[in-house]
């Protein structure tokens, strides 16, 4: 019998033999495009479910916004504030599900401090703690334990300036101090979930750009069937009800294989778009305003080095704030910004105002004001929010839909990371409807990603607790990888906590194929452009010891 390992593992042979397997004529039940959070979570719901799966990405896993957010799983705090109680109460029930049923090795609890200054006034400060006494409410009423999230507490100056060092003591009347949910890596969470699809069968195929779907069965020509119909917010577009579709013939999908340059040509029955901010592209009746958020890498040295997080209010905004994130490799990101922009590219490149903007805010309540020479790196992801009456980016909304369009292909856009899982299963349950197929019930609300274990469980992984957090109970096979070759546990770079045992293992089991996956995606040396600099040749080891074949 296989291991775990072993069916989880994304190789590129496994990638050539799926591959040519489909390309053959063999027809999946469903198709999901888009290799982010959302398209790896509606593959792994499908496999899990009984269903024939395949997922094809232009590029890598978690290439756009998947990989720049602010790695939080929170239990919508901001949505309270804007009245979406429905939508907070989701993204609690969903954080509870991450931090103790399906992915307790990547996600750990994280305290937050909100500095009460006096650019804080009392009657800001009141209606603070009763948000973050609503959000406990939540936090209970969705059974997450206090010994998981503490609830909200007032701090006193003293106690305030014990938790976070750095802060300037000057007109501090202490702080407001709550817990939530951290991501040890937003992109680790995709790859960690595509690899928990894969070992349900779901075939994983990046580079593999769509050049068209088609419905051969349908009346309308090619353009008419992008046209499509405006989503409603119910979640299906005018005309489409449960079953519309079904005993349809298989849609067919061209795609490029941007490794060999060759055309293919797939088949399935359903077919659901989850590529974010790039889902007009093939359901054009979708209409976005994406925002640009971008946040800064800096030292943690710049804030007293301290674990805890900050939450900084934005002056002249309301319910907005910078946070201030250490991520506990020496480094502290810095956002979040909402910029509204026509521009979607594939690297989206942060303003000159934005990044002072973030320098400004922060400085505030330090002691020692950061400047431009502090900042290592910066990065910004595009939000994919559905267009809607509000006048800015900020106040929409951030619920997610789903439309089907005239040829029958099922767009999943809006959301949040948090409450990926939610929108995946919705987005199968439209497919399961609309193409008929043969599915059991939704599992991922109890299924444990690959690596996870109770946090008793993971204490006692014989690893160090480094890699226990980004690996899980696979941390011993990482190590594994030097037992013949003790090299591999050396760093990649010097002041870098990531080893080469760690690329070689993107390799083997992560369906890393180049330099830029290995440092931007499977790990985040990339973040700070002097340690990926310095990093490419290990980078470039780790790809020569593409040796194991499994699958």
């Amino acid at each position: 019998m296989t291991s775990i390992l072993e069916r989880s593992s994304l190789t590129a042979d496994r990638r050539a033999r799926e591959l040519a397997d489909l390309s053959g004529g063999t027809v999946v039940d469903l198709l999901v495009v888009g290799g982010g959070v959302t398209g790896v979570g509606v593959a792994l719901d499908a496999a899990s479910r009984g269903l024939s799966v395949a997922l094809v990405e232009a590029h890598d896993l978690a290439f756009g916004t998947s990989r720049w957010s602010s790695k939080l799983v929170h239990g919508g705090l901001r949505y309270l504030a804007a009245g979406d109680l429905g939508l907070a109460r989701e993204s609690a029930a969903e954080r509870e599900i991450l931090m103790r049923r399906t992915a307790p090795h990547l996600v750990h609890p994280l305290p937050i401090v909100l500095p009460l200054t006096r650019d804080v006034p009392v009657a800001s400060a009141l209606l603070a703690r009763a948000g973050l006494g609503l959000a406990d409410l939540l936090r209970r009423g969705v059974r997450t334990p206090s010994a998981v999230l503490p609830p909200p507490r007032r701090l006193s100056a003293v106690e305030t300036l014990g938790m976070v060092p750095g802060l300037r003591e000057a007109g501090l009347r202490g702080g407001l101090l709550y817990w939530d949910g951290q991501l040890v890596d937003d992109a680790r969470l995709v790859v960690t979930i595509a690899r928990t699809a894969a070992t349900f069968g779901a075939r994983i195929l990046t580079r593999l750009r769509v050049l068209a779907v088609r419905d051969e069965n349908s009346n309308h020509d090619e353009n008419s069937a992008r046209g499509g119909s405006p989503p409603r917010r119910d979640g299906l577009a005018p005309g489409t009800g449960a079953g519309a579709g079904a005993g349809a013939g298989p849609l067919t999908v061209d795609v490029l294989d941007t490794l060999t340059g060759r055309q293919c040509r797939l088949r399935a029955r359903a077919v659901v778009n989850a590529t974010g901010v790039w889902a007009p592209g093939l359901a054009p009746q979708i209409r976005l305003r994406p925002s640009r958020g971008t946040h800064l890498v800096l030292p943690a040295s710049a804030f007293g080095g301290t674990p805890t997080a900050l939450s900084v209010p934005i002056p002249g905004e309301r319910n907005r704030y910078a946070l201030v994130l250490p991520q506990g490799d020496g480094r502290v990101y810095v956002g979040l910004t909402d910029v509204p922009t026509d521009e979607v590219t594939e690297l989206p490149v942060p303003d000159h105002q934005e990044v002072t903007q973030l320098l400004n805010v922060v400085s505030e309540v330090l002691a020692s004001p950061l400047d431009r020479a502090d900042v290592l790196g910066v990065f910004a992801g595009l939000r994919p929010l559905l267009d809607g009456p509000d006048g800015r980016t900020a106040d929409l909304s951030r619920r997610h839909t789903i439309d089907i369009g005239a040829d029958r292909v099922i767009t999943v856009v809006g959301g949040k990371l948090t409450t990926y899982r939610r929108m995946a299963q919705d987005a199968v349950d439209a497919a399961v409807a609309q193409a008929n197929l043969d599915a059991g019930p939704c599992r991922t609300g109890r299924l444990p990603l690959v690596g996870a274990a109770s946090r008793r469980d993971l204490a006692s992984v014989p690893a160090p607790r480094r890699l226990v957090a980004r690996y899980g109970t696979q941390a011993p096979a990482v190590l594994e990888l030097a037992r013949h070759d003790p090299r591999l546990l050396e760093p990649v770079a010097a002041g870098v906590d990531v080893t080469r045992a760690e690329l070689v293992f993107a390799v083997r089991h992560e369906g890393a194929l180049d330099e830029a996956d290995l440092l931007d995606r499977r790990t985040r040396i990339g973040l700070v452009p002097a340690d990926r600099a310095a990093a490419l040749d290990a980078a470039r080891d780790a790809l020569a010891h593409r040796t194991v074949r499994t699958g």
